[in-house]
């Protein structure tokens, strides 16, 4: 039985890489995919575990060779999911989570029309400007820009089928944690896995 695709998505600073993360260590039956980037790596990143960092040109050469699910553009960067690790995860029947923005969900969900998306947001765009500040990560500049691309992003969150509010972290990731087990325990995947033990009911 193939897994479950979660689609978590979020404006920058939102807390979605530190919600996905603890999502990961306190459940292991899920995974997450590795996106292709073409921006710098950051401290504390490494390639292949935060993301395959590769540059424009290999970058757009596996753009025409059709090798992602879905690419986008932001902040200047490009950003890839491979379909084969897509394919090949969901196929062994464990869930994955996919981290990537709202242009890459739709994308996504054109193929996987089952994908579960879940937004991230901030609790106010005050606080979404201060986190991106806390993390030294980026100039006033690049910081002006991330903020103000958010409201366009926040824009689309009708689009997604559950939205979590990163007030308190405890909170959000108890939330995140929910819609993970909610999806596994409804009455169709259920019915598929246990198909044994029903039809012993039934008889």
């Amino acid at each position: 039985m193939a897994g479950n695709l979660f689609i978590v998505t979020a404006p920058s600073g939102a807390g979605k890489t530190s919600l996905v993360r603890a999502a990961l260590e306190a459940d292991a039956t899920v995974s997450l995919s590795i996106s292709y980037t073409t921006r710098a790596m950051r401290p504390g990143e490494e390639d292949g575990v935060h993301y395959h960092f590769v540059d424009e040109d290999r970058f757009l050469r596996m753009l025409e060779d059709g090798d992602f699910l879905e690419s986008a553009e932001v902040h200047g960067a490009r950003y890839g999911t491979s379909h084969s690790q897509v394919r090949s995860i969901l196929a062994s029947g464990r869930d994955l989570i996919l981290e990537i923005d709202w242009q890459g969900a739709a994308q996504v969900r054109g193929l996987y029309p089952g994908a579960i998306g879940v937004f991230i947001l901030p609790p106010s765009i005050e606080e979404l400007e201060r986190r991106l500040h806390m993390r030294a990560q980026d100039s006033e500049a690049v910081i002006a820009r991330r903020v103000a691309a958010a409201r366009e992003e926040i824009s689309h969150v009708g689009e997604f089928d559950y939205v979590i509010i990163n007030d308190r972290f405890e909170t959000a990731i108890h939330d995140l944690l929910a819609i993970m087990r909610a999806q596994r325990l409804r009455g169709e995947k259920q019915r598929r896995q246990h198909q044994e033990l029903l039809r012993k009911f039934i008889a």
